[in-house]
This record gives C-alpha cells, sequence and structure tokens, in this order.
C-alpha cells in the first residue's frame, strides 16, 4: 500500500494519542503543500470542513498555525494561496542547539542516525587538543524538520568523556542535553566557521533541495569551561536556514577573510 507521503489529496486524520485532532489536520495539510498540491490556490475553511468532515473550529486552529508560519498567505476577501516556507531562524553570538532552534518554530523534529561508533581520527583529536591516536566518539546524523531533511550533522567527542553516550537513542531530542545528563558535561561556549558551499552530489542527495541549493558549512570547536569537549561539522540547507545578528556601531559581530579550507579538508 501507498504510504500518505505520496498519496495526493486529503489523508485519513489516524487516531494519534499524542497530538490533538487540529495537530493531525496541520501535519497532513503541510504533506499537501509540500507536494504542491495547491499551486491553484489554497482551499477555504468550508472546503477543508467538507474534505475532512471536520469541525470549522478545528480546521481554523491548523490554518492560524500556516498562516503565522508563512505557509498559506491571504487577505480578507480574497483567495488564500501558498506562501513560501518558513525559515528557521539563529542569532549568531549564542551558544545554540539546532534541535531547539527548530522546536522554537514548532516543528518536529528527528533524526536518523547514519553512524554511532568509536574511531581514532588525528586531524580531529588534534582539533579537540588530543593526542592523535586517542580514541574518540563518532556520530552522524540526518536532521529532519517536519520530515523535511535539514541538515546533515558529523561529531566528535572524546572518548574518555563520552563513551555512555553509544547506547544512546539520538532519533530525538539533543545531543547536548544527553552530553549532560548522562556524561556530565555541560557546553558553555565555542568557536564557529561558517560557509556557503555547494554540497557534493551525495550530501545532496540526502540533504534534497536540488542541484544548486547552497548549504551553510558549520565547523564547531564547542568548549566546556574552557575545555574542547566537541568538533562538529554541519551542513544545513542554505534555503530553510538563516542566521542573523544584532550589531551596533562601538560593539558588533566580526567578519574574518580566511583562506578556502577546501573540500579535501572537510
Amino acid at each position: 500500500m501507498a504510504s500518505d507521503q505520496a498519496t495526493a489529496g486529503p489523508a485519513p486524520l489516524r487516531e494519534r494519542p499524542e497530538r490533538l485532532l487540529w495537530e493531525r489536520l496541520l501535519g497532513d495539510l503541510r504533506r499537501r503543500l509540500a507536494a504542491d498540491e495547491f499551486s491553484e490556490g489554497f482551499p477555504g475553511e468550508l472546503a477543508l470542513v467538507d474534505e475532512y468532515e471536520i469541525s470549522r473550529h478545528t480546521v481554523r486552529q491548523a490554518l492560524k498555525v500556516l498562516r503565522d508560519e508563512g505557509l498559506v498567505v491571504g487577505a480578507r476577501g480574497r483567495q488564500s494561496r501558498r506562501g513560501e516556507p518558513e525559515e528557521i531562524v539563529q542569532r549568531l553570538g549564542a551558544l545554540y542547539s539546532l534541535n531547539e532552534s527548530v522546536r522554537a518554530m514548532g516543528l518536529d523534529q528527528r533524526s536518523e542516525v547514519r553512524v554511532l561508533d568509536t574511531r581514532a581520527d588525528g586531524v580531529v583529536a588534534t582539533r579537540l587538543g588530543l593526542e592523535e591516536s586517542t580514541r574518540l566518539v563518532h556520530l552522524e546524523r540526518l536532521r529532519f524538520a517536519d520530515d523535511e531533511p535539514l541538515a546533515l550533522d558529523r561529531v566528535w567527542l572524546p572518548h574518555a568523556l563520552a563513551a555512555p553516550l553509544l547506547g544512546a537513542d539520538f532519533t530525538t531530542g539533543a545531543l547536548y542535553q544527553r552530553y549532560a545528563d548522562v556524561c556530565g558535561v555541560v557546553l558553555t561556549g565555542g568557536r564557529e566557521e561558517i560557509q556557503p558551499i555547494l554540497p557534493t552530489p551525495a550530501e545532496q542527495r540526502l540533504l534534497g533541495g536540488g542541484a544548486a541549493t547552497v548549504a551553510f558549512s558549520v565547523h564547531r570547536l564547542g568548549t566546556s569551561h574552557g575545555r574542547p569537549v566537541e568538533w562538529r561539522h554541519t551542513l544545513v540547507r542554505g534555503d530553510r536556514f538563516v542566521l542573523r545578528t544584532d550589531f551596533a556601531a562601538r560593539d558588533g559581530y566580526q567578519l574574518d577573510l580566511v583562506a578556502s579550507p577546501g573540500r579535501a579538508g572537510r
């Protein structure tokens, strides 16, 4: 049987104890928007009431979220239409979790764990201030926001600190929270380098978005009270993520001109 994701038109709003009826409707409308079903115009409230056989109040709750997200736009007396997807916004200059950024937008977050193992990597170990032969815990995840690929995340952690995480479930939740709860390691700061790049063909297949979709390449050295405890490389889809900062004449952010590290260094 074909899945709901491949089915045109309204899907049955199956019972899900963890979700209210309007939330299930919202998920199905997002699915249909992603499938370009409403290119000729978004249906009105009464049409959706008839399609799904639910109350107008339920429809209004779901539509309010879609309008707040900018997925559906329209003025009084005019037919609604599809808008552009809401971008996930992250402010510069603050330690952040991609998981929390996604949740703050009201989107579901999950991950597909591609790798979770122990390995040696001399380059990464050196970046963490360790001997080249030091064992590291390596985690690679494909991150999703509402079932749409958002980021490819590769993380290396010192095995001496992070070994208990080898048995953890990283399909949901935040790495930093588990690092703190399970290992007692709390990130307090770090350094990042961010560049726009074109992903490799293999990365494009995972991330989606088309061959011309750029990504933010984010290299992060995470520290705990000055001690390096994480090296991370994340590719975030440029069409779904925005970096934002405030600045002033005297005390602003700094832009550094650096030589391109090249693809081989990744």
